[in-house]
């Protein structure tokens, strides 16, 4: 016979949050293996001992860090839901009596203790550490990449820089940022110069990568162990392929002070493979996995290359393929480069002078980081570079997460100090995963040894 459920409401329900969230479930993995207790002391000089108490600190890291593993970034959504689920009451501590903070207390903290504090850069290297002491993290072999994610601006907001007094004395981001400007010691990083500049923005770029629109955001820079795939550097910088670097140097030096050693390789795409870089890496022993980035015309000459070339130390001079000399002719400072020439009565009447040079002698430019971007250029063809390319691999797999699940597609908040904090607390939510799913791993039993 069909039943039918009818609906009814009773006047009180009697069970506890305990009993309703199971023993594999996500938060109550994170809650079993992460303490978070270390958020009172960091934020203890930034409350007053007198006066009425304020909401928690750890119970609003706690809040945002649910939104953040559930791809919920507004907090007037997040304190919505938070109604309404069971395991999120039961990991914030919030039972069906106690009030939920209002959406708006998140704002002041963030634009006031956990800015000054610099709370969730904390909790990122707290978490990170948690990874290198239990084993997960090894910090031998890594890769480096950044990510375009757009702004919380449009591109019909920019005005030329010569008009932002103007606009500063009707908006209130505009005059702050200018103010900053103004200052000896900005509180941020000067951002890459523009022609135009946003004025709901002033931080974010106008640029562009993968061949996609130009739009206004910034780059999020990780720094990935490969062997675990847990992110173990943030970094945002304004959206220039110049910045990438500097960040990656940043974060692998963080890195290094953090495990005590420098790692064992780097692997990254193109976009790192210049010089500079290179030889940073070298000077550490660093192995580089990466291509350098060598001009168009240099990949597209049928002459012979500079590889071809013999460099002769003590005379500062190359040889060329036929024994020729090319004597050293001054430094190019534009390109960070060194000039070598040949002569017209040595290349004249040389047989390899078709191969060599369409000129009447042969010129040859040489890099000033030259013997580390041969370096680079040697490892390509060996079997560890084409594995570390696919290590590689794995950071554009945790870009698509912070993307696709996170909902990072685009920034919910603005100016460069509160996009670094989104970005560190996405990367906290994805560590956090995997940090719960190793410590939660069944260990088999030790057999007996038999005889």
């Amino acid at each position: 016979m069909m039943g039918q459920h009818d609906r009814s409401e009773a006047l009180f329900y009697y069970f506890r949050l305990e009993d309703q969230v199971p023993e594999n479930q996500l938060l109550r993995l994170i809650d079993k293996h992460i303490s978070f207790e270390f958020v009172r002391q960091q934020l203890k000089d930034s409350y007053s001992e007198t006066g009425r108490p304020s909401v928690d600190p750890e119970l609003l890291l706690r809040i945002l860090l649910i939104g953040y593993l559930y791809g919920i970034t507004s907090e007037r959504k997040l304190v919505e839901e938070l109604r309404m689920h069971l395991a999120w009451r039961w990991f914030t501590g919030l039972g069906f009596d106690q009030e939920i903070p209002h959406h708006s207390t998140f704002s002041k903290n963030r634009h006031g203790r956990f800015q000054e504090s610099k709370l969730f850069e904390e909790l990122f290297e707290q978490i990170v550490r948690q990874c290198v002491e239990v084993g997960l993290v090894q910090g031998k072999h890594l890769s480096v990449d950044g990510s375009f994610v757009e702004a919380n601006a449009s591109k019909e907001s920019r005005v030329r820089r010569e008009q932002l007094w103007d606009v500063a004395q009707v908006n209130h981001t505009v005059r702050q940022y200018v103010q900053e400007l103004e200052e000896q010691n900005p509180v941020e990083e000067p951002v890459h110069q523009q022609d135009q500049v946003s004025t709901t923005d002033p931080d974010s770029t106008y640029a562009t990568k993968g061949g996609t629109p130009a739009r206004l955001g910034y780059y999020d820079n990780y720094l990935v162990d490969n062997h675990s795939c847990v992110i173990v550097g943030v970094q945002a910088t304004a959206a220039r392929m110049s910045q990438e670097t500097v960040a990656a140097q940043d974060m692998l030096t963080r890195f290094t002070q953090w495990q005590g050693r420098e790692p064992e390789s780097v692997a990254a795409d193109t976009t790192y493979g210049n010089g500079e870089f290179l030889q940073w890496l070298a000077d550490r022993s660093i192995t580089p996995y990466m291509r350098t980035r060598d001009s168009i015309h240099r990949k597209r000459s049928p002459f012979f290359g500079p590889e071809r070339f013999t460099y002769e130390r003590e005379n500062n001079r190359y040889i060329c393929p036929a024994g020729q000399f090319l004597n050293y002719g001054g430094r190019v400072y534009r390109n960070r480069a060194f000039n070598y020439i040949g002569t017209r009565k040595k290349c004249g009447p040389c047989s390899l002078r078709p191969q060599c040079t369409s000129a009447a002698f042969r010129g040859l430019i040489i890099h000033q980081n030259e013997a580390a971007r041969q370096c680079a250029r040697e490892l390509v063809h060996t079997p560890e570079f084409a594995k570390a390319q696919r290590e590689r691999k794995k950071v554009e797999a945790l870009f698509a997460e912070l993307k696709n699940q996170i909902g990072l597609r685009r920034l919910r908040l603005r100016r460069l100090r509160f996009v670094r904090e989104q970005f560190f607390l996405a990367a906290v939510a994805q560590n956090i995963k995997r940090l719960v799913r190793f410590l939660s791993q069944p260990t088999a039993p030790v057999l007996p040894a038999t005889t």
